[in-house]
């Protein structure tokens, strides 16, 4: 629904300094959120992202993806007006979040100290590579490069081949940290009046997610293998196949399992077979089990077994592709396409996956490079003369 009450951060302004995927994908959900956010971009090019790919009506898939709902102002950062512009523009903002490369914000002026020592209250969130200390802080870091260090593509792929994963998941954590952080902080200013430094590292937001592979190594020492579409700690857990394709099958716990082979393959004397009743006994037979269960698996329709899994409270899947999910008829039947803005025309974007039950979050316009300048320079210029150009910004 589109009523009710003021978006959560109505009021809030974010000023970013941002390129590629982390710190953008970390203020489009501010922006979703209701916040204000102005995007400071090179003149004449842009967050590089702009340039990836030309496949959305000749705009970039990234870009499109990362960037609606804000404000985008042409500045030069390495000569005194655009740095004069933009610290003017943190002065009146609540956040300021940048991810250009090492130490970038504080050559330029704009890192948190410095801007801070204007505006205590002001909330500085840097997206760095490895933090801000350390032998790796002053490297630069990319989705895929952090992905290797923190032993990431060491458990992705195959037996035979490590592999990336397919979408940037190093850098999508480290805005979904970010954007939390923003959060839980304005929520303490609200209450203490307090601003805050915070510093979220990719490295460090990776490592986070390589949580149980991280306990095995150190407490079993051990190598958490490459298991395709498997699990390290589950069984079974993984594509199996059927007269006309292949169903994925993933059976959390035991219960589980007794449901699978009583309910769904018609096997129940291997409920307590004692060398399957336990998850522990099938990791440690995975291929004995991933055999039998196969050989059981095949003798069904993609469908039909997708049926009786489903009435046996079996969790299973498609192996969908993407064609799969831009048609899925969960999204459909759940009404999560609408039409955004763009330079290039209208394009479907998919709603934020917040759903709150009173009001529905905007999806603003992806901007132009340099859409707003003018506007955003009028409005610094009629603060400056006392006038108040634009209500509803903090």
């Amino acid at each position: 629904m589109t009523g009710g009450g003021p978006l959560p951060l109505e009021g809030i302004t974010v000023v970013a300094v941002e390129q590629a995927v982390a710190g953008p994908l970390a203020t489009r959900h501010l922006a979703d959120l209701g916040a204000r956010v102005i995007k400071i971009e090179r003149p004449g090019e842009g967050d590089f992202a702009r340039s990836y790919d030309d496949t959305v009506h000749g705009l970039a898939s990234h870009f499109v993806w990362l960037n609606r709902g804000k404000e985008s102002i042409e500045l030069d950062l390495a000569s005194d007006d655009g740095r004069r512009v933009a610290l003017e523009l943190a002065d009146r903002a609540d956040v300021v979040l940048g991810n250009l490369a090492p130490g970038a914000m504080d050559r330029l002026g704009l890192g948190a100290a410095a801007l801070r020592s204007r505006k205590d209250e002001l909330v500085v969130v840097t997206l760095s590579g490895y933090g801000d200390a350390g032998p790796y802080s002053g490297r630069k870091a990319y989705d895929m490069l952090v992905q290797a260090e923190s032993g990431l593509c060491s458990i992705t792929g195959t037996p035979e081949t490590a592999t990336k994963t397919g979408v940037p998941v190093s850098d999508i954590a480290t805005g979904m940290y970010a954007l939390s952080a923003v959060q839980s902080w304005l929520f303490r200013r609200e209450r203490t009046g307090l601003g805050a430094t915070i510093e979220v590292s990719m490295f460090e937001a990776t490592v986070e997610w390589m949580g149980h592979p991280m306990y095995i190594r150190m407490y079993a020492d051990r190598q958490v293998g490459r298991m395709g579409l498997s699990h390290a700690s589950i069984c079974p857990y993984d594509a199996f196949p059927t007269r006309d394709g292949q169903v994925l099958i993933g059976v959390q716990n035991d219960r589980g399992w007794a449901a699978l082979v009583r309910d769904v393959l018609d096997r129940p004397d291997l409920v307590d077979d004692e060398r399957y009743a336990t998850n522990i006994a099938r990791v440690a037979r995975r291929a004995e089990v991933d055999a039998l269960i196969g050989s059981l698996t095949r003798e069904y329709d993609s469908e039909e077994l997708a049926a009786r899994l489903d009435d046996a409270g079996v969790a299973a899947a498609r192996l969908n592709d993407v064609a799969g999910l831009v048609h899925h008829p969960q999204l459909e039947a759940r009404d999560r396409w609408r039409e955004v803005d763009t330079p290039a025309g209208p394009v479907r974007g998919l709603l934020p996956p917040i759903t709150y039950a009173d009001v529905e979050l905007p999806m603003g316009p992806v901007p132009s490079l340099g859409r707003h300048t003018d506007a955003i320079l009028a409005e610094l210029a009629g603060r400056a003369r006392g006038e108040d150009t634009r209500h509803g910004t903090s």
